[in-house]
């Protein structure tokens, strides 16, 4: 698919970190399954993977965590 971003770039499948902040928390969820730019290097997530990565990030900051650091593991 075209890259809405940057609109030169096509995507591909690739694995990126999602960085997830709130308040002082920082939540760096690795190897998440996504569609990468090849020129800019945006990214888009499914619906599914995006579901996993907030219900991962909200497990983090309810749990405490001030930076908190884990690849995805995906069934």
């Amino acid at each position: 698919m075209e890259c809405t971003l940057c609109q030169v770039g096509n995507t591909e499948k690739g694995k990126v970190t999602v960085t997830l902040e709130r308040g002082d928390s920082i939540v760096l969820i690795k190897d998440v399954p996504a569609e990468v730019c090849t020129n800019c290097g945006h990214y888009y997530l499914s619906e599914e993977i995006s579901r996993l990565v907030m219900e991962k990030g909200n497990e983090a900051i309810e749990s405490g965590a001030e930076l908190e650091v884990f690849k995805l593991k995906v069934a």
